[in-house]
């Protein structure tokens, strides 16, 4: 994980729901094939777009619905960082569990435009628009969430631990 995040900002709305992330269909694809169908009822070219290191910004209940692994393909893509108003808890735990940090700020929907640059500081749960001045923070990660996190996700934490086999 890296404590500080720079890249370009993709807003997506409130109630965005996992079906539309990640498309029945290629949920029978491996991940590499899978992973370039990411929004696509939403935005047919936003994976062809997406760059090292940019950020998912939403607005409220972010990844409702059915429990599908959405934060494998997002860090397959690039996507580093997930910042919305709030997520769907069962979202929120799938994203940490593959070691995605996914923060929590109130207010970012209005805060941040698509394809703004932005900075994000992971550790302090703050985002900043590059040049304009324009900041919003929320609560930290707990650190045994940032623990997970670092060490690449909750699988990666339990064999490093010695708690199952590799």
């Amino acid at each position: 994980m890296k404590d500080i995040v720079e890249g370009t900002a993709w807003v997506f709305g409130d109630s965005v729901d996992t079906d539309s992330m990640y498309p029945g269909y290629a949920m029978k694809l491996p991940i590499e094939d899978a992973a370039k169908h990411v929004f696509y009822d939403l935005r047919p070219d936003w994976v062809d777009r997406v760059r090292e290191g940019d950020v998912l910004i939403a607005g409220r209940n972010f990844g409702i619905g059915s429990s599908r692994p959405v934060a494998q393909l997002l860090l397959h893509i690039g996507i580093r960082v997930l910042v919305a108003e709030e997520f769907n808890s069962l979202f929120l735990r799938n994203a940490i569990n593959f070691g995605l940090p996914a923060l929590t700020i109130p207010g970012i929907a209005e805060l941040v435009s698509d394809g703004d640059a932005v900075r994000v500081d992971v550790r302090a749960a703050a985002v900043e628009v590059t040049g304009s001045g324009r900041l919003a923070s929320g609560s930290p990660l707990p650190a045994f969430v940032l623990d997970i996190v670092e060490q690449g996700g909750l699988f990666n934490k339990l064999v490093a631990e010695g708690y199952i086999d590799s």
